[in-house]
C-alpha cells in the first residue's frame, strides 16, 4: 500500500501510520524503500511459542521533502516494543570505550562537573551512567520503560525510573532531583514518535546552561555505508544535522555541537542548549549542514540511488549464502542482533541456510530469531564450529575478527554483509 493511500483510520490495535512529519508537519513524502512485513527486531521467540501467532508489521522508509527526515511509515505501540526488552547494552570493549569517551567529552568540552545531575533517557542497565559517575563524579538518574532492565540497573546501584521520558516525567524529576546539567539519550531519541513532548520536557528539566545531548544513527552514514539493516521498527527516525537543527529551533533549543562517531554503523552525538542560554552554534554544526546540502541529501536522487543499492546487496548476499550451503558448507550467524532480524528477513535467510546463531545475551539464548526461527545459542554451547559465520553484528567487525582469529586460521571465514557482501578468512578477503 502506498503511503499516500493510508489514512489515520488505517490502523490496527497497535500500529499508527505516519501522515505528517514529526519534525516539520509536512505531508509531502518521497517513498524510499519497502521491506514488506517484518517481525519486531527484538521479538525473539521461546521454542514453545506458536510461530503462527508471531506478528509482522510494515517496514517502509519515507523521506520528508520539506525537512528530509527519514521516517518509518508504521509506528508500533511502544508498550509492545519496550515494556519487556531483550536488548542489553553491549559489554564489548568497543562500546565500553565509547561510553567513557561520551562521559569525558561532556566533562572536558562542556564543563560537566562533580555533583552535576545527569539524566539518561533509555538508560538500559546503567552502563553509560556508571561511566559518568566514574569519569565525572556526577549524580545520575536513569529513565527507561523496560521494567526488566530498570531492575537490573537498580541492582547495580543506578537509580532508575521505570517509565518513558516526557514532559510529565521531566516535571516529576525536576521536583524530586532538581534541574539537570545534562540530559542524554544514546540511541533512543530516534525511537520516539512524539519528539515535541520529549523536547518540551528536556527544556523544562535543563538548567539554564544545561545541554540536551542525543546520539542517533546519522542518515548520511546510513546511506553512504548502506547500513540498511539498522532500519527496524524501533528506529522511527533517521536524522540529518540540518533536520535536527530545524527540530530544535521549533522547540526553544539551539543546536550547539556535533561529533561524528563510528558506533552502530555511523552515528552523531548532537548537543542542544536552551535558545535563551549562553551556548552558541559551533562551526562543526555549520560545516556538516553545508556538507549535507552539497552532498545531495536534500533531494530525491540520493535516496533513489540508496534503494537501488539496497536491492542489489540483498540479492548478492542471498546468492552468496545459498551458494555456500549448496556447496555443502555449514553456515551460522554470529550475533543475534536487532539489525540481524532485518537482514535475515528481507534477504529470506532462515533455518534452511543458517544452522544457528550465537549471542552472548542471556535474554536471547535458547530462543528463536524473529521471523526466521533460527536457534540462538550461547557461544559456549556450540559443539562444532560451522565453516562460515554470517556476521550479523558487523558494527563490531574488527573487534570480532581479532577475537576469532583462531577460528579464521583453523576453520572457514566470516561473511561481512554490508556495504557489499565480503568473505573474510585468516588469509584473504574476497567478494
Amino acid at each position: 500500500m502506498s503511503t499516500h493511500d493510508r489514512t489515520p483510520e488505517s490502523t490496527d490495535d497497535v500500529v499508527r501510520y505516519v501522515t505528517t512529519c514529526r519534525v516539520c508537519g509536512s505531508e509531502e513524502w518521497q517513498e524510499v524503500v519497502s521491506f514488506g512485513e517484518v517481525p519486531l527486531a527484538n521479538g525473539f521467540l521461546e521454542v514453545t511459542d506458536s510461530v503462527a501467532q508471531e506478528r509482522a508489521y510494515p517496514l517502509e522508509v519515507i523521506s520528508c521533502r520539506e525537512c528530509r527526515l527519514l521516517s518509518l511509515t508504521a509506528v508500533v505501540d511502544p508498550q509492545v516494543l519496550y515494556r519487556t526488552y531483550s536488548y542489553v547494552t553491549s559489554d564489548s570493549e568497543t562500546m565500553a570505550r565509547h561510553m567513557r569517551t561520551v562521559a569525558e567529552l561532556a566533562r572536558d568540552r562542556y564543563g560537566l562537573a562533580e555533583g552535576d545531575l545527569v539524566v539518561e533517557l533509555g538508560s538500559n542497565t546503567g552502563d553509560q551512567l556508571l561511566a559518568f559517575r566514574e569519569a565525572v563524579g556526577a549524580r545520575v538518574l536513569g529513565v527507561d520503560p523496560a521494567r526488566n532492565l530498570a531492575r537490573i540497573a537498580e541492582d547495580r546501584g543506578v537509580p532508575t525510573l521505570p517509565d518513558y521520558f516526557d514532559s510529565a516525567t521531566a516535571r516529576a524529576v525536576a521536583g524530586e532531583h532538581g534541574k539537570a546539567s545534562l540530559i542524554l539519550g544514546r540511541h533512543v531519541f530516534a525511537h520516539i514518535d512524539d519528539v515535541a513532548d520529549v523536547l518540551a520536557g528536556a527544556r523544562e528539566l535543563l538548567t539554564e546552561d544545561g545541554l540536551f545531548t542525543i546520539e542517533v544513527p546519522y542518515a548520511v552514514d546510513l546511506v553512504e555505508r548502506l547500513a540498511f539493516d539498522t532500519i527496524y521498527h524501533e528506529h522511527l527516525s533517521y536524522f540529518l544535522i540540518s533536520t535536527l537543527d530545524r527540530l530544535f529551533s521549533r522547540h526553544g533549543l539551539r543546536t550547539v555541537d556535533v561529533e561524528r562517531l563510528a558506533v552502530h554503523g555511523g552515528s552523531v552525538l548532537v548537543s542542544a542548549g536552551r535558545a535563551d542560554g549562553r551556548w552558541q552554534t559551533s562551526e562543526r554544526v555549520r560545516e556538516l549542514i553545508a556538507a549535507e546540502r552539497d552532498g545531495g541529501y536534500l533531494s530525491d536522487a540520493r535516496y533513489e540511488a540508496f534503494a537501488t543499492r539496497v536491492r542489489r546487496t540483498c540479492a548478492d548476499l542471498t546468492a552468496l549464502v545459498r551458494g555456500l550451503v549448496a556447496q555443502g558448507h555449514r553456515v551460522a550467524g554470529y550475533g543475534a542482533s536487532a539489525k540481524g532480524t532485518t537482514l535475515l528477513n528481507i534477504c529470506g535467510l532462515g533455518s534452511e541456510e543458517l544452522e544457528f546463531c550465537t549471542d552472548t545475551t542471556p535474554q536471547k539464548q535458547g530462543r528463536l530469531t524473529p521471523g526466521t526461527h533460527i536457534p540462538v545459542l550461547a557461544p559456549g554451547d556450540v559443539t562444532e564450529q560451522p565453516d562460515y559465520y554470517l556476521l550479523l553484528a558487523w558494527n563490531y567487525a574488527e573487534e570480532i575478527l581479532a577475537k576469532e582469529s583462531r577460528f579464521l586460521a583453523e576453520h572457514g571465514g566470516f561473511i561481512v554483509p554490508v556495504p557489499e557482501p565480503t568473505v573474510r578468512t585468516g588469509a584473504v578477503s574476497a567478494k
